[in-house]
């Protein structure tokens, strides 16, 4: 209970901090589950938060998306390390060697390597990730096949629909029926039609100079639910988490589960390593198994501890909520006796750094001012749907390298969050990784 006591009052100090309107927070430790819910879903419309507030979980919905294709691997009806075409013979990307090689474990792994963030919309009905494969080809391919992790949402789109072609039902249903129904994940839903009858928390955006405001529009596309679809309160997360630190509860064997929380490849610096779809990360000397969400104006978290059984879930309706996130992780990760990374500044010539990167989404650029480096990211529009005009971009950072090609940001707003530039066979700099997703340098 102590722990917990200290979670909120982190939680609520960072709510406060950052003006984020409503937060739900899950914790078990120990063995003992407590749960609790600060501040309204909306400014709006204020309810009080509870722990039956449903949330969008945004990225979380892709350890979904993974846990139901082992479930499809243990059956013997899908082959992760097949090519995709063995289920989609018609697959056709920018790269057509790619498309002819790429495979789920490829998809799950965000290491297909085109470029990840498109939202288009195709409709409510039953085709739109069908039709949705129909865009890809217009995706260029950034970095080679298996070879280099930058996430990937328009992956989880083929996943998604090879779950559908394989499973033999749409992919809501099918999550459904062999994932969310048999661990009684009631309140964890996809549609706005069902969403909409509960206690619903709305997304807001940040203001410097005013309130918070609330984010429109609310709905994720169908097309996208295999990426980021799914809703749900931080009861359903705890029990989602439990089952996988559980021995698969006849749904899973826990040899499933283990290969989906195994490191296949470094994902620095969002994840220490990516598995099935779930980073791992022993950065501060406990190991966590981890995934956020995003979506408009909502930021979700879910980790745990596999050594001592602790699973966090928070969830937020601020754009800035990644804050309130990092304040309550930071108190769980010092109770089971972590601590996070000491980042020494060193001095190194910037100049083969500085200029701007792109990724679909932002642009970042790297600036030399009179005081040091000045990461400036702007958005570009594009999220949550294909047409949506830019969000408000967060002030510029002010930012230092700790080693050879690694930034972070020492202190003040996103203190801790780092970058990292990734060199191609020549030597010289192909990409920022930041957020995430790599981005090719302007200059």
């Amino acid at each position: 209970m102590a722990l917990f006591e200290d979670v909120i009052a982190a939680v609520e100090a960072a709510v406060e901090e950052t003006a984020t309107p409503g937060t739900a927070i899950g914790l078990v430790h120990e063995g003992e589950e407590h749960t609790a819910g600060v501040g309204v879903t909306s400014v709006e419309n204020p309810l009080e938060i509870t722990p039956e507030t449903l949330f969008q979980i945004g990225s979380i919905t892709k350890t979904i998306t993974g846990t139901v294709a082992m479930v499809l691997v243990e059956r013997g009806e899908l082959d992760l390390d097949a090519p995709v075409r063995r289920y989609l013979p018609k697959l056709a990307l920018a790269d057509v060697d790619v498309a002819g090689r790429v495979t789920m474990r490829h998809l799950l792994t965000h290491t297909a390597g085109w470029v990840g963030d498109y939202f288009a919309d195709h409709g409510a009905g039953d085709d739109a990730l069908k039709r949705m494969l129909g865009d890809l080809r217009r995706l260029p391919q950034l970095t080679p096949l298996g070879e280099v992790w930058s996430y990937n949402n328009s992956g989880f789109y083929i996943a998604g629909r090879v779950l559908e072609v394989v499973g033999g039902a749409p992919y809501e249903l099918l999550a459904q029926r062999l994932l969310l129904e048999p661990l009684g994940l009631e309140h964890s839903l996809f549609f706005t039609e069902d969403v909409m009858t509960r206690r619903v928390a709305v997304g807001h955006h940040r203001s410097e100079d005013g309130p918070s405001t609330v984010a429109r529009p609310w709905a994720i596309g169908r097309a996208h639910h295999a990426a980021g679809g799914v809703s749900s309160t931080v009861l359903d997360l705890l029990r989602y988490a439990r089952f996988h630190l559980s021995d698969g509860e006849g749904i899973l064997t826990r040899a499933s589960l283990d290969e989906m929380q195994r490191p296949h490849i470094a994902a620095a610096p969002i994840f220490g390593w990516v598995g099935l779809t779930w980073g791992i990360d022993d950065v501060t000397g406990v190991r966590l198994v981890h995934h956020g969400g995003g979506t408009n104006g909502q930021v979700a978290h879910l980790s745990f501890a596999p050594n001592s059984q602790t699973v966090l879930a928070v969830l937020t309706n601020s754009q800035r909520g990644g804050e309130v996130v990092q304040a309550a992780l930071d108190r769980v990760v010092e109770a089971l006796g972590g601590r996070k990374p000491e980042r020494i500044s060193v001095i190194l010539d910037p100049a083969e750094y500085l200029g701007t990167y792109r990724s679909p989404l932002l642009d970042a650029e790297l600036a030399r001012t009179d005081d040091g480096l000045q990461l400036i990211v702007t958005s570009r529009g594009g999220f949550p749907t294909e047409d949506s005009p830019p969000m408000p971009s967060p002030p510029p950072v002010a930012v230092e390298f700790y080693e050879r090609d690694r930034l972070f940001v020492p202190e003040g707003l996103g203190a801790g969050t780092e970058a990292e530039f990734l060199r191609g066979p020549d030597g010289r700099i192909a990409w920022l990784r930041f957020g995430g997703r790599v981005m090719r340098p302007l200059r």
